[in-house]
């Protein structure tokens, strides 16, 4: 059965509210949310943006039955042997709800700026590899370095990216590989790709609510998301219903969306109760 995750970066918004609209996800339907992983705001470095595995914690403190992830966490952020004990003891902490999400870093000028790494996109993807080699002796699968407590249960694993050695690492430790917005119109070409991970696909929408004109709706999203290309999909609740059985039919298997009037409360319900609930999925 296809799963629904609202994405909704920690960017211009208060924590409380951040909370308040994960709450309004869960009451209506939503199977997860998912947050984002920098310490700029990508092209806006100087709007505010929160930490991200403290967002994962704080949310899943508040909140009872909804997944929680990242879309995704950056390797380079945090040491192998810290980032295993932290989504430990997170998936410990929320009964198994949280999901550990990573890519290579999209954005190497902050990994620069911080003096954190200048690793090229090769030596970036190879640290990655080494991540998830550690990470599975950490959490006590295999080799001799295992932490204690190991995870009660299995914690899932997201591999975020679209290169070939990204598809080899999702093909060797994802159960959910995230294809990128801009990236959307590549589902069945790279679906052979990733082994027996199940695809997930981040998909921004300007949905149209009922007491909205399309036509506008439209246009304001554009403006601000056009250059996500096939990763912007415009329509009211019918469009965006036929445009995600598209997906599924391609072998989508959850979805994380992205609204473009960053996550109305109004919006996350009906969204939830006219697109989720005609029958996607």
């Amino acid at each position: 059965m296809t799963e629904w995750f609202l994405y909704l970066p920690q960017i211009r918004i208060e924590l409380a509210e951040l909370v308040s609209r994960v709450r309004v996800a869960e009451a209506s339907g939503f199977d997860g949310v998912a947050f984002l992983d920098h310490l700029d705001t990508p092209m806006a470095p100087t709007t505010r943006l929160w930490e991200a595995m403290t967002v994962a914690t704080w949310v899943a403190a508040r909140t009872e039955r909804i997944k929680i992830g990242h879309v995704v966490l950056c390797d380079a952020f945090r040491h192998p042997a810290v980032l295993a004990k932290q989504a430990t003891t997170l998936a410990e902490a929320s009964g198994g709800r949280f999901e550990l999400g990573l890519g290579s870093g999209s954005v190497p000028d902050e990994l620069v700026k911080y003096g954190i790494t200048t690793a090229g996109p090769r030596q970036r993807v190879d640290a990655l590899g080494e991540t998830l080699a550690a990470l599975r002796e950490y959490w006590g699968i295999e080799g001799e370095r295992a932490q204690t407590p190991v995870p009660g249960r299995p914690i899932p694993l997201v591999l975020g990216g679209v290169g070939p050695r990204m598809l080899e690492l999702t093909r060797r430790y994802a159960d959910w590989w995230n294809l990128p917005a801009t990236h959307v119109h590549k589902l069945p070409e790279l679906l052979p790709s990733i082994g027996s991970a199940r695809a997930s696909v981040q998909q921004m929408v300007g949905f149209a609510r009922r007491d909205q004109d399309v036509a506008a709706v439209s246009e304001t999203a554009r403006r601000r998301f056009g250059h996500l290309g096939s990763g912007l999909v415009c329509g009211d609740a019918a469009a965006l219903t036929e445009h995600f059985r598209i997906l599924e039919g391609q072998g989508a298997q959850r979805f994380y969306v992205w609204f473009a009037d960053f996550a109305e409360p109004e919006s996350i319900a009906e969204f939830a109760e006219a697109v989720i609930g005609a029958g996607c999925g």
